[in-house]
């Protein structure tokens, strides 16, 4: 009953009142974000939502758009400003995903949407995170957040696709609050040590191609 009706009452009437109550904070972060940052102030960017559908996904804008001698934007770890990092370590840069709430593309809790990208390099099992639509937050971002490694990641979005309640709804959305407000957790794409998904997958797969050769080799010896 909670997961096929009551979570999409409840992600509606929500994502409506944060949106009326928040908005003099987001009119005044859409102002800064023009007078630092330039336009457009709203980022947009295609995410895969529930069985894999892609919609476009709502930020506010948190780089510049500096690019290098050739025309080439530079990576994001030198577009991605001082005003840049605030944003996106206090989460102000996912306000806008209320309105992608609001119209059903995700939910206010679920496996966060990540690149469209990612899709082909997920297994059998990850490939279950999109039976939901993705969320604001996660059971993943309560548990070391986008400081996590990518299978621990998954793990947890498996787990909480297999065991959606009220109940656990309730405690996800509580502990992200104190997570916000501690900043706990918190790797700024671009600045920190974790690797996007595709390239930490080929990783594994040659890794795994590289012992199959030494066992297979042996083998031969044998």
């Amino acid at each position: 009953m909670y997961k096929k009706y009551i979570k999409r009452l409840l992600d509606v009437v929500i994502s409506l009142i944060a949106l009326i109550v928040l908005s003099p904070v987001m009119l005044i972060v859409a102002i800064l974000v023009r007078i630092k940052l330039g336009s457009p102030v709203i980022f947009k960017q295609e995410r895969p939502g529930k069985d894999g559908k892609i919609f476009k996904l709502y930020k506010f804008r948190s780089m510049s758009d500096k690019k290098d001698e050739n025309g080439n934007l530079l990576p994001d770890s030198e577009r991605l400003t001082k005003f840049g990092k605030i944003l996106r370590a206090t989460s102000l840069d996912e306000l806008p995903e209320f309105v992608n709430i609001l119209k059903g593309e995700m939910s206010l809790i679920g496996p966060r949407p990540l690149a469209v990208c990612y899709l082909p390099y997920y297994n059998e099992k990850e490939k279950h995170r999109h039976d939901v639509r993705p969320g604001l937050t996660g059971l993943a971002q309560i548990n070391g957040r986008n400081a996590l490694n990518w299978d621990d990641r998954f793990a947890f979005d498996i787990e909480y696709v297999e065991n959606i309640t009220f109940m656990n709804d309730l405690k996800i959305l509580l502990k992200t609050v104190l997570k916000v407000l501690k900043r706990d957790g918190v790797v700024v794409s671009g600045t920190g040590t974790t690797i996007d998904f595709d390239e930490y997958r080929k990783a594994q797969l040659k890794e795994n191609e590289a012992n199959n050769k030494v066992e297979n080799d042996e083998s031969r010896k044998e």
